[in-house]
């Protein structure tokens, strides 16, 4: 619990708030409170100096210049002193009455600048007292030097004393603060205003607990919420919100939070700008895959993590009760979501997060929060915090599982950013196929566990498949990407009736007529440069995918903005349309042809693999409606037929082909 917490007052409504829940927190931990004011009379010397130009003549002359400014400064900075005294001796009743104990204390400077070398160092300016009695300057930081009053000569004139500069100030009080307890706002407050001027600036620069009042709440039996991202930071402010609810017989709410967009709003982003070759060196879709099948469930599984290290934290309590929740989104945005929902009487943040870079003074999602949350807010500092705080939980203990070298070098092809929660993906895809037994992961394990998580475009991609494969794959996809039409831009305007070109086969004359919905689909340039950006494996498949769409909606043109609608196109989706299944039973054939040729007998293992799976993928993932009357055109058909049966089928089919 605090026991030294500093209050800076200015006998606005927020600063009178902030001073009721200073007093609550110091009778719980018999704490003192140090009440501040900052006054800047230097400011007023600076602009006395600028106003003297207009002094009446007499007043023009260097002696007399010299004279009115030793009068001016002292009799602005009494003056100062005295309005900041009514100001402590309002928060003075309140704490006598409260039986908390109070040092009075005045600092001269720029007020944001003050408050942070206090409350970091205990190193603000004391002034000396200006005419105060001697057992009231003793209530105050420095008050056991006072200096002068304002003097009247005998002319009834003031008298212009001479002060040695460094008299002036009392030294440092040297104190060391647990809390800077603030309000939001000073009287200076304006209707659209997040936050007060002097409090933005030290919110900035406060390395100790911060906290920041919005409303009049008690904390006694209220409700704390914290927020925890799995880093140091966080869980100190887990441990201060403990011993807050405990303390004051509240309930706390942990939650955890996780953004599923972000990334997959950048990587669509980046796509449209991407040339052809900078796509391929970025491997665009390959990334995307990876937040969509690895990355999205690993960052739930930590934020799992997290809370479950907050429980761990919070048996140490086992009075406060404790409810977690993972929040996905925009970390500031849900959590500002269930603030709203919570009503909670204060919100605990750490000031940075598990990504703070060296040299920041507030982590973003905490500046948000300290900028847009409706209630009182506990902004916890850096001082004392340790990497080796973090909790322990089990799953710390479990040794992640051996990897051959020829797997090693494969999964080095994830991007840096999701190499832990890819390999954590692959090694529990083992486990789960292991019974939990311990195994090396292997190229066998490693292909295996990718075709789980990939679809088949992405595991030619990240190499599963030989390069014959690959390579018969591509010309296929070439092949069938010569029939799309090309013609038109984006920015050409659209007619009213839609018309295609004919030629007459006979004399070649060409002629125009109104479109019909058998026409082939137009792509404009944009747009089928844009298309080139798919790997081109995937091409045909978001091509279709793309002209279904554009079909369904009545469009005969497809332009970026048409891509845009239907952003699954620019995605190989894990489907196959008759087309790709028709290229699929050729490569089969091919097969069957070369096994032939090398003078095997029946199916190659390889070769019933390949059957296998074609009929796990013909069976499963196909979404074309009319495939029974396309299938058709193919002798095997793979929801019935076994692999004996299925090579029978090519032989008779090759035998035909032959006596053709």
């Amino acid at each position: 619990m605090y026991r030294e917490i500093f209050v800076p007052v200015d006998n606005s409504t927020h600063s009178d708030w902030a001073v009721d829940r200073a007093i609550e927190l110091c009778r719980r931990s018999d704490g003192r409170i140090t009440g501040n004011h900052v006054y800047a009379a230097r400011l007023h010397d600076v602009r006395f100096r600028q106003l003297e130009t207009g002094l009446p003549a007499r007043f023009q002359t260097p002696d007399e210049i010299k004279k009115q400014r030793k009068i001016h400064d002292k009799l602005i900075e009494k003056g100062l002193q005295l309005i900041a005294d009514s100001f402590l001796d309002q928060l003075g009743k309140r704490c006598e009455g409260a039986g908390v104990r109070l040092t009075r204390q005045l600092l001269e400077g720029i007020n944001y600048e003050e408050i942070v070398n206090e409350v970091n160092r205990g190193e603000g300016r004391l002034p000396g007292l200006i005419g105060f009695d001697p057992d009231r300057a003793a209530g105050y930081d420095g008050g056991d030097k006072v200096r002068a009053d304002v003097k009247v000569g005998e002319n009834g004139r003031l008298v212009a004393e001479d002060e040695d500069t460094a008299a002036r100030l009392a030294g440092s009080s040297g104190r060391q603060y647990d809390l800077l307890a603030i309000g939001a706002h000073g009287l200076g407050r304006q209707a659209y205003s997040q936050l007060g001027g002097v409090v933005s600036r030290v919110l900035r620069g406060i390395e100790k607990d911060i906290l920041l009042i919005r409303d009049d709440r008690a904390f006694k039996g209220g409700r704390f919420l914290v927020c925890v991202d799995g880093s140091s930071y966080s869980y100190r402010a887990m441990r201060v919100a403990l011993e807050l609810a405990q303390a004051f017989g509240g309930s706390l709410y942990a939650c955890s939070a996780f953004d599923v967009e972000y990334h997959h709003v950048v990587f669509h982003n980046i796509k449209d700008v991407l040339s052809y070759q900078a796509s391929k060196v970025f491997k665009f879709e390959e990334q995307e895959e990876l937040h969509n099948n690895i990355i999205d469930k690993g960052l739930l599984k930590l934020c799992q993590a997290n809370l479950k290290r907050a429980e761990a934290m919070a048996q140490e309590f086992p009075d406060v009760p404790l409810k977690t929740q993972i929040l996905v989104g925009k970390p500031f945005q849900v959590i500002m979501q269930w603030v709203e929902e919570i009503k909670p009487s204060l919100l605990v943040l750490a000031r940075h997060g598990a990504h703070r870079i060296e040299g920041t003074q507030l982590g973003s999602q905490a500046e948000n929060l300290l900028r847009l949350a409706a209630c009182n807010v506990l902004l916890v500092g850096t001082s004392g915090v340790r990497p080796e705080d973090i909790p322990w939980i089990e799953e710390d203990g479990v040794a992640g599982l051996p990897w051959a070298p020829d797997a090693e070098v494969r999964i080095l092809r994830v991007p840096p950013f999701a190499q832990g929660i890819a390999r954590r993906a692959v090694e529990e895809y083992v486990l789960e196929q292991t019974h939990g037994e311990p195994a090396t992961v292997t190229n066998k394990w490693l292909d295996e566990a990718i075709r789980k998580l990939l679809p088949t475009h992405m595991q030619l991609i990240m190499g599963i498949g030989t390069a014959e494969e690959i390579a018969l794959a591509e010309v296929k996809a070439q092949e069938q990407m010569k029939g799309t039409k090309v013609q038109g831009h984006d920015a050409d305007p659209q007619p009213l009736t839609p018309e295609v070109e004919v030629k007459c086969p006979v004399t070649g004359a060409v002629s125009r007529r109104p479109r019909t919905a058998a026409d082939p689909i137009v792509w404009t340039e944009e747009a089928w440069q844009r298309l080139q950006l798919v790997p081109l494996i995937a091409r045909p498949l978001a091509r279709n995918t793309v002209e279904r769409f554009s079909r369904g909606h009545d469009i005969w043109r497809v332009t970026t903005r048409v891509m845009d609608e239907n952003k699954q196109a620019m995605i190989a989706a894990d489907e196959f349309d008759v087309d790709t299944m028709m290229v699929m039973f050729q490569e089969l054939r091919a097969k069957q042809i070369r096994a032939e040729a090398e003078g095997r007998d029946g199916l190659s293992p390889e070769m019933r693999a390949f059957i296998e799976d074609a009929k796990a993928q013909g069976i499963t993932r196909c979404p074309i409606r009319d495939i029974e009357a396309q299938m058709g055109k193919c002798p095997v058909d793979l929801k019935t037929m076994k692999p004996e049966e299925a090579k029978a089928a090519m032989e008779r089919l090759l035998a035909e082909q032959a006596g053709d």
